[in-house]
């Protein structure tokens, strides 16, 4: 298949010096803007949970007869689990707007700690029963093929894929990348470079038609290392060969990729003299775990927003193992351990820097997970109960449906495997609303948006 000049571009780039930059000049001048409001700062930050984490085994029903029920199903994993499940252990989710559960209290396990203390103090709340839908379904209509269904549902490739991008692998724009499009037609920032940001591992959902990823490390934006060990005159020769400034421009598509080449270098360079400002004696201590290193890099770029010249920027970090199977009771903790706290981390460093109603952070994963056990694990599933977290959160709540911890209900797809209640569309129209998304925007990058109703409203 013949490949565009701009799609040549776009991929090429991402391979030069760490950086993928889609459009780092004008090149978005001329259109018209449609966004709602640009004013002052917002960042949008992914936390996707590769491998499809355990919704059953995130929130807990904790009620007595909720909890024995889940339990007599649970047992085996419970067992192996030891006292990390036990009822008195799980830390009780304050429910302030019942919202529809009556008498049902929830929990999360003891390894969630970080985000049940963001969740108490009313900055997190938890959105239930989410994933990928083609139109409203339900036990009825899915068993009987009554309605259209996501392709290839239970696959990790294709569920990842089509959570970030509304369709299944081989999707080209994801809808944070797509937000970034409007913001940017919108003149929210001074150049694409630094508004779509990935520490690598789930660019799909923040490359755009527009904007491409940028990608960042632990220790900043990659240079070549040759020029940290060479001499000061020569030094400056390899700088301007790195930024192809002697390229002999020809052919249109060198040209334009040793433009692609030029402006990566110096958007790499930008970023790092941007990071270098920041004082690091105010910054706050993240875990060294993965995943707080990566959440690290967030805050320090968002920290060094103005030297950026960026007023919207979407984030993506990744964590991998949820695909436990297994080595569920033996894995999960840690990772959920790991989660906990590298959110609890990135709270404090944005509520720090004065911006905790201007962040905005959700976890995504390919699906959840099976409530029935194949042994001594679980299965792939469908949907899954997510967080948000940040100042603008409706917090202390539980928006949307957790069915009840048993089988054959109306959204039971089979072995406890749920049926989503709220489609992805659903869930991400929110936080366009609020990163300052008008009504057409939304539109073009949620085109399914119109096949459900209104979402639940989890942001101020």
């Amino acid at each position: 298949m013949p490949v565009s000049r701009r799609k040549f571009l776009n991929l090429s780039a991402g391979s030069i010096a760490g950086a993928s930059l889609g459009g780092i000049s004008t090149a978005l001048s001329g259109i018209q803007a449609q966004a709602g409001n640009t004013s002052g700062y917002k960042a949008m930050v992914c936390v996707f949970l590769f491998g499809g984490m355990d919704n059953h085994d995130t929130i807990i029903p904790y009620d007595q007869g909720s909890y024995q029920r889940w339990a007599n199903i649970r047992s085996s994993l419970i067992r192996a689990q030891g006292a990390s499940r036990a009822r008195d252990n799980l830390l009780q989710l304050s429910n302030e707007k019942k919202l529809g559960f009556g008498s049902r209290k929830f929990a999360l396990p003891p390894e969630l700690a970080g985000l049940h203390r963001l969740y108490e103090t009313g900055n997190a709340a938890i959105i239930g029963n989410v994933g990928p839908l083609l139109t409203r379904t339900d036990r009825s209509s899915f068993t009987n093929e009554l309605v259209p269904l996501p392709s290839r549902l239970f696959s990790h490739n294709d569920q990842q894929a089509t959570w970030m991008a509304g369709a299944p692998e081989g999707a080209q724009f994801g809808w944070g990348g797509l937000f970034a499009d409007a913001m940017q037609q919108s003149g929210a920032n001074l150049g694409a470079a630094f508004s779509t940001v990935t520490t690598g591992g789930s660019a799909l959902f923040i490359t755009g038609r527009e904007t491409a990823p940028y990608q960042v490390g632990e220790e900043g934006a990659s240079q070549p290392w040759v020029l940290e060990y060479t001499e000061e005159k020569l030094r400056d020769e390899l700088r301007r060969h790195f930024r192809a400034e002697r390229y002999n421009r020809g052919n249109f598509l060198r040209s334009d990729m040793a433009s692609k080449v030029h402006a990566s270098f110096d958007a790499n360079e930008l970023y790092n003299i941007a990071t270098q400002k920041i004082d690091a004696s105010t910054e706050t201590p993240f875990p060294s775990t993965p995943l707080g290193q990566q959440l690290r890099s967030v805050a320090r770029t968002i920290a060094a927003r103005a030297h950026l010249g960026v007023h919207r920027q979407i984030f993506t970090v990744a964590m991998g193992g949820f695909d436990t199977h297994s080595g569920q009771a033996q894995d999960l903790p840690a990772l959920q351990t790991a989660l906990g706290d590298a959110i609890e981390a990135f709270y404090g460093a944005i509520d720090g820097m004065g911006l905790a109603n201007d962040v905005t952070l959700f976890t995504a994963s390919d699906f959840g997970r099976t409530l029935a056990i194949n042994g001594d694990g679980t299965d792939h599933g469908w949907g899954a109960h997510h967080f948000v977290v940040g100042g603008a959160v409706k917090g202390k709540q539980i928006f949307g449906d957790i069915p009840e911890a048993e089988f054959d209900h109306d959204q039971d797809a089979g072995g406890g495997r749920l049926i989503p209640t709220q489609s992805v569309e659903q869930f991400a129209a929110p936080l366009g609303r609020w990163f300052g998304l008008g009504e057409n925007d939304l539109a073009n990058a949620l085109p399914r948006l119109s096949n459900f109703g209104e979402g639940v409203q989890f942001l101020s």
